[in-house]
């Protein structure tokens, strides 16, 4: 995959699909430790001991119309590639959490993408799962949380479709104010701006 929210997006649906109700993404980009984490954890049925350990198998898949699931070896690799590593914890009706770490400025990192229209995906495309999005470079903070917006929205649905744009925009600039990445530095030369 070309951008790693692409990957979230993948492991996300994945969420969904195990019946999630909650759904974390917590993203980390600690410069002076050179370290990218995307951390997603979710509440839906978990997997027993067997299909944990070949999750990582990319000709293994617990979908019948499927003969291989490529998400989360896809994102193994990619971590693997970067200095990185993959960590998968399930529980069965406990949930998941898959923990991916990237060295940050690795010459062949993926760029981040466009957080903010994968999230509006995510959260506009499922009304009924509480989203929890936080994203940290060194110790500033960027949170949305779903359970807070249908508050201030009252009986606006997250499926209204101005909620995308909104939703959207404020990741966007939530981003750019905390110097959020969207490609890795070259040589420590570059750091890409935030998407607009």
């Amino acid at each position: 995959m070309l951008e790693l929210s692409m990957h979230i997006l993948d492991i996300v649906q994945n969420s969904l699909r195990a019946q999630a109700r909650r759904v974390e993404v917590r993203i980390l980009e600690d410069l002076e430790r050179d370290l990218l984490r995307i951390e997603v954890l979710d509440d839906g049925r978990g997997m027993p001991p067997d299909i944990l350990k070949r999750v990582i198998d990319p000709f293994y898949t617990t979908r019948p119309a499927r003969v291989a699931g490529l998400g989360i070896p896809f994102l193994k690799e990619a971590a693997e590639r970067c200095g990185g590593g993959l960590e998968v914890q399930s529980q069965e009706g406990k949930g998941t959490r898959i923990v991916a770490t990237f060295q940050l400025d690795h010459f062949d990192r993926a760029p981040l993408g466009d957080l903010g229209e994968t999230m509006a995906i995510l959260i506009t495309g499922n009304p009924g799962v509480d989203f929890f999005y936080e994203h940290r470079v060194d110790g500033r903070v960027y949170r949305l949380d779903t359970a807070e917006m249908r508050a201030v929205l009252g009986t606006v649905g997250l499926e209204d479709p101005s909620v995308f744009s909104l939703i959207q925009a404020d990741i966007r600039e939530g981003l750019k104010k905390i110097g959020a990445s969207t490609f890795p530095k070259i040589a420590g030369i570059l750091r890409g701006p935030q998407s607009p």
